[in-house]
């Protein structure tokens, strides 16, 4: 941007072409191993840290299993949530480059921290005998703040890489005027989710493996020096990136209608007679002229009371914090609508959380697929990453055109559907997870090693990997249906907004399996009895907590009904309604016209009025 702007001040043509020639010359395909090698690394450290963490906390934090899966609980809400502030921090001021590197830098430090831990003794309590735990010292406050600096800055930088990286990767390659520029992006968001895949794949298997055999010191050095190598590669490209500036971000522009609408509580809507010019504030070639009914008290941001004084010269608004345009108002309507819907995805990212229970279980099962090769107990989340691959493409590749040959015409599964049948999918496995465990916790018994919580039972871990299975087709169904829903229902101009949920989701869910432990574990051990949650595997009863998530995700699938019901058709739905011809009243019929004269008003509407 700095250099288009000496291109203008320039008179000689000859050093205007030479500055054009330059530009045209940043980006492209040569920065792309870069920036996926940037992601790449942050990816393969922060999940390959986090499956054998809770055995960290435990064996050399003397933490109970309770209080260190709830430190893991808020680390991950944290992971998941620094991202909105990131992605906001990126659009209103920093930019993407500046955010994305300060982003790496902190995960560096991050990571960096917890090897010291690693590394130095005085760090952490003195090693005790597990099976003797009155022996055992409690972490001092400096030693905690240490660990929970690491964890900090390690959220921090999630928060300044991944809500940036794919769109910073955009910009090197969208050359709007290139006829093969959609062929490019697809080729470039392709290489990007498969690289973010084997990613997960390799810190699951590799550094967890490397944990599991080498050390604590390895295994935590390892992923601290794949950062420092991407935050490295990263700035070293910095002269051949495009940078774009920072622009308002939409969170703003939503923050804005509600500060409006409270600003003018007390002030009258408009009558229904009358032109909308005179009554609402909107672009002229916006195709939202006038609010919708629903959730009327927000209309009054979009009131024009005086249009001298609320109105500047070049037709913007003049305080935008108390006059807002219609397409703001409806923006934050449709955001507040698809709330119920989104909170019933809460419930499986909380079973999905729960990552430190079949660890334990693994931990304690019979690993062995050969006589000399055991798979690490960490890596069975690998099993749930497979399977959302395996379905994708069966999904895509053969479970729709079987469908679609079988009834003659194209089918397609709509997205409501699909995330009901997630969330089904996530109760049946948290009912699995209790049987399985169950039945390992009778084995233990009738082996005579309740008391020891490093002993192995003669039972096979694989019986593990069908749960798994179930939660990774839970993830397929609902989260990816979930994000196609929102991108559906929200305006082009939310695009950001669609993609941020997800994880939004995510954050809730790791705060609210914190307060789940926590009181099954105060209610549970009173009097002197063992939690549900012990520390002692055997002890405990994992399968009574399985069996209040299955009871929770139950009424969870009931409660998603209702809301599914309460939305009414979602837009998939309409689309499908009219092109069978089953739209059932004028009414309907309306609403699907409105819908498609939306998507058509945003794909025509000038780039500046999107922003």
């Amino acid at each position: 941007m700095e250099e288009q702007q000496r291109c203008a001040t320039m008179q000689s043509p000859s050093r205007e072409e030479r500055d054009a020639d330059t530009k045209s010359r940043k980006g492209g395909l040569l920065t792309m191993p870069f920036i996926i090698a940037n992601e790449s690394f942050e990816k393969v450290a922060s999940y390959g840290l986090l499956p054998n963490m809770i055995l960290y906390l435990m064996k050399d934090y003397n933490m109970g299993f309770a209080e260190g899966n709830n430190i893991l609980f808020f680390w991950s809400a944290a992971i998941n949530f620094m991202p909105l502030l990131g992605a906001f921090l990126s659009d209103s001021y920093l930019g993407r480059f500046l955010t994305i590197g300060l982003g790496s830098i902190a995960s560096f430090l991050g990571m960096l921290l917890l090897w010291l831990t690693a590394m130095i003794p005085a760090t952490k309590p003195t090693v005790c005998d597990q099976l003797h735990p009155e022996t055992c010292r409690s972490p001092t406050a400096a030693q905690l703040t240490l660990l929970a600096a690491s964890f900090t800055l390690m959220s921090i930088g999630a928060g300044g890489i991944r809500p940036c990286t794919l769109a910073f990767g955009a910009d090197q390659i969208d050359r709007r005027d290139d006829p093969n520029n959609k062929r490019i992006l697809e080729r470039f968001f392709g290489w990007y989710y498969a690289s973010a895949s084997f990613s997960v794949l390799i810190a699951l298997t590799g550094i967890v493996y490397i944990q599991d055999h080498v050390g604590w010191k390895v295994g935590f050095g390892v992923p601290a020096s794949l950062m420092l190598v991407a935050t490295v590669l990263f700035f070293a490209a910095s002269s051949i990136y495009v940078k774009q500036k920072a622009t308002k971000s939409l969170f703003s522009r939503l923050a804005q209608v509600a500060v409006a609408a409270f600003k003018n509580r007390k002030i009258a809507l408009p009558s229904a007679s009358g032109s909308a010019s005179n009554k609402w504030f909107y672009h002229t070639d916006s195709c939202f002229t006038q609010p919708s009914d629903k959730l009327r008290f927000l209309n009054k941001a979009c009131v024009v009371k005086n249009p001298e004084q609320d109105i500047a010269a070049d037709g913007t608004a003049a305080d935008p914090w108390s006059l807002c345009t219609v397409e703001q108002v409806e923006e934050l309507k449709t955001l507040i609508k698809v709330i119920p819907i989104w909170s019933t995805g809460v419930m499986m990212s909380i079973n999905i959380s729960q990552s430190s229970f079949p660890l334990l279980q693994a931990k304690s099962m019979d690993r062995h697929i050969s006589s000399t090769f055991q798979i690490p107990a960490g890596s069975f989340g690998t099993f749930v990453i497979i399977t959302i691959v395996i379905w994708v493409i069966l999904y895509d590749r053969a479970i729709l055109p079987l469908a679609s040959k079988i009834r003659g015409k194209p089918v397609h599964f709509g997205v409501k559907s699909r995330m009901g049948a997630g969330l089904v999918c996530s109760a049946m496995s948290m009912a699995l997870s209790a049987i399985v465990e169950n039945i390992r916790r009778g084995k233990a018994i009738r082996q005579g090693i309740v008391d020891d919580p490093n002993a192995v039972v003669n039972m096979s871990a694989m019986w593990l990997v069908p749960q798994h299975c179930l939660n990774g087709l839970a993830e397929a169904l609902n989260a990816i249906a979930q994000t196609e829903f929102y991108y559906s229902e929200f305006p082009k101009t939310m695009s950001s907004v669609a993609s941020s949920l997800f994880g939004m989701g995510m954050a809730v869910a790791n705060l609210l399996a914190s307060a789940i432990m926590s009181t099954v574990d105060n209610v549970t051990s009173k009097g002197g009895k063992e939690s549900w949650v012990s520390k002692n595997i055997n002890r405990g009863h994992f399968e009574n907590y399985y069996w209040l998530l299955t009871i929770l995700s139950v009424i969870n699938v009931l409660y998603y009904v209702v809301c599914s019901w309460a939305y009414g058709p979602s837009v998939d739905q309409r689309r499908t309604a009219m092109d069978d011809g089953k739209i059932s009243s004028h009414e309907e019929e309306l609403s699907m016209l409105e819908a498609r004269v939306k998507e058509e008003g945003e794909l025509q509407k000038p780039k500046e009025l999107q922003a």
